[in-house]
């Protein structure tokens, strides 16, 4: 069980769809009642690093392949993705956020698990961008699993 985020006065950095923007890459949210209610305190930040980056919603759904982002037609968006991570980045520093709830598995924000990058649906260890960047700065991080059954 991890600290529960309602319990401390930190301020965090949250994956935007996880606080109801539909701004998953199939121009949906996955809204989590923790993060809206962090919101509700203003102790929480929203972004979409894959937006910031300048990616549109709905997008093609991509994932890491050795190291690169590639959707599945073939593109190779890891500049789009790198560049939304160091916005993202930048805001969540001005917010003066120290920890971060982001959503599990994905190319940008996932922490310990993302996909495989065969598109199968397949897991396996590793960080998405965004959650490697902010290990970088020594985030604590949490996704949406380790927060469901605190609220």
């Amino acid at each position: 069980m991890t600290d529960n985020p309602l319990k401390n006065n930190k301020r965090y950095l949250v994956s935007a769809c996880l606080a109801g923007v539909n701004c998953r890459y199939d121009g949906q949210s996955t809204p989590v009642e923790t993060v809206l209610e962090l919101l509700r305190q203003g102790r929480a930040l929203p972004v979409c690093p894959e937006q910031l980056g300048g990616l549109p919603t709905p997008r093609a759904c991509c994932e890491l392949q050795q190291g690169r982002v590639m959707n599945t037609e073939g593109q190779n968006l890891t500049e789009a993705f790198t560049r939304g991570a160091a916005e993202a980045l930048r805001l969540s520093q001005l917010f003066g956020a120290t920890h971060a709830i982001l959503k599990s598995r994905s190319p940008s924000c996932g922490y310990t698990q993302i996909y495989d990058g065969s598109f199968s649906g397949a897991l396996i260890p590793g960080n998405g961008i965004f959650a490697e960047l902010l290990l970088k700065h020594e985030y604590l991080m949490l996704t949406e699993l380790d927060v469901e059954d605190e609220s």
